[in-house]
């Protein structure tokens, strides 16, 4: 067996069958006893000839995504093939929500917060050291930025885990500077546990229904007024790129968490909605829809909402990450248009004792660190080991 039918193996797939999905990119699907399944892509050999990988990068995508939309999608070269081209063994876990149907969606989803998250990755990491004996890195935008500093702080004493790699991620507001966004990161872990308690086991951000009018009927009206007494509706292409580059400015209970939106760029109004002008400064639109295209379900658990929005509000009553348990590098690169200059979650870390290089990308939203023309250059070439 090569590794990846080996990687199978030790994951527990009865017949570890290999979807082969482009050149060198193959994937498995790991079920579970309950009978859901998260998907484990692979890029790269560490058994090639000419060139074996020398370190594991463990890929967590963002809330509501994937492997292939998140790290795989780009103009050119994706971050997925950037690392695999620098040496390393890309392994990408794709949480079990991405495969979820509308009749698929029950109880059991309450469970699926970041612990639940967590416990798969535990089982990807684990059955990856013991086929390739290879130290790892752990690689995670958004959410799956979380989820990586969440498994670093819980595998503290593990000496092959060499950095953690953080993408646009919100830690803890600060209480003392703060305090607003305390208390918003507070109400809405209140709003999630009480959604929960109501059998409210997953949320639909929307994206994907927003691209998908904006494809069929691109200046048809949205259904929904342009802001400030402005008169009409935005059309449907108009009201994407608002949601995409004013983010806050729509409904939507963690909307808020974006100092400007998921991309960068403008949006001016004029007398009518036709007269709207807008675009994106550094991801092209091809690209977002190719992404939003590659989705599963789409969906988000409301656990790893909760769970979310209690680090941020720092409710260790409801989730708690150790950060001065981190032991690995930290690598922590946030956009000022996306999640902002909130480092509190990085001093943490480094009063631990850590090493952390965080920074912020001016100009950059949520996306653009892994999907823009220019994010090669602006900001995956800080993520690579330091000779």
């Amino acid at each position: 067996m090569d590794v990846v039918e080996e990687l199978g193996a030790a994951l527990g797939c009865d017949d570890p069958a290999v979807l082969r999905v482009g050149p060198g990119h193959r994937r498995l699907v790991v079920p579970d006893r309950h009978g859901d399944a998260f998907t484990v892509d692979v890029l790269g050999d560490n058994r090639s000839e000419d060139r074996p990988a020398h370190r594991v990068v463990h890929l967590l995508p963002g809330g509501g995504l994937n492997v292939a939309a998140n790290y795989c999608t780009a103009q050119g070269r994706s971050l997925a093939r950037f690392l695999a081209d620098h040496g390393y063994l890309v392994i990408g876990t794709t949480p079990r929500e991405d495969a979820l149907t509308a009749d698929g969606i029950g109880p059991r989803c309450a469970d699926w917060g970041l612990d639940g998250h967590r416990a798969d990755l535990e089982r990807v990491v684990t059955a990856a050291g013991s086929v390739t004996g290879l130290p790892y890195d752990l690689l995670g935008h958004s959410a799956g930025a979380a989820l990586a500093l969440a498994t670093a702080a819980a595998r503290s004493g593990d000496d092959a885990l060499r950095r953690v790699l953080v993408l646009d991620t919100t830690g803890p507001y600060d209480p003392r500077t703060e305090p607003d966004l305390v208390a918003r990161a507070e109400a809405l872990t209140d709003l999630l546990d009480q959604q929960l308690a109501a059998g409210v086991t997953t949320v639909d951000p929307g994206l994907k229904g927003l691209f998908a009018r904006a494809a069929t009927d691109p200046d048809g009206p949205s259904g929904l007024p342009r802001p400030a007494g402005r008169a009409g509706q935005f059309s449907n292409l108009g009201l994407l790129h608002y949601a995409l580059t004013r983010t806050p400015e729509l409904p939507g209970p963690a909307n808020w968490i974006h100092h400007r939106g998921h991309s960068d760029g403008d949006y001016v109004f004029g007398a009518t909605p036709a007269d709207d002008r807008f675009g994106l400064t550094h991801t092209p639109l091809p690209v977002w829809r190719e992404a939003i295209a590659r989705l599963g379900s789409g969906l988000q658990p409301t656990a790893l909402l909760r769970d979310l929005a209690a680090l941020w509000a720092g409710r260790t009553d409801t989730h708690r990450i150790d950060w001065a348990a981190i032991r690995a590098d930290v690598v922590w690169v946030n956009a000022e248009s996306g999640r902002g200059d909130h480092d509190l979650g990085a001093r943490l870390v480094r009063a631990g004792g850590a090493r952390v290089d965080y920074r912020v990308v001016p100009g950059y939203g949520h996306g653009d660190v892994v999907w823009s023309a220019t994010a090669e250059r602006d900001v995956w070439e800080s993520l690579l080991p330091r000779p």
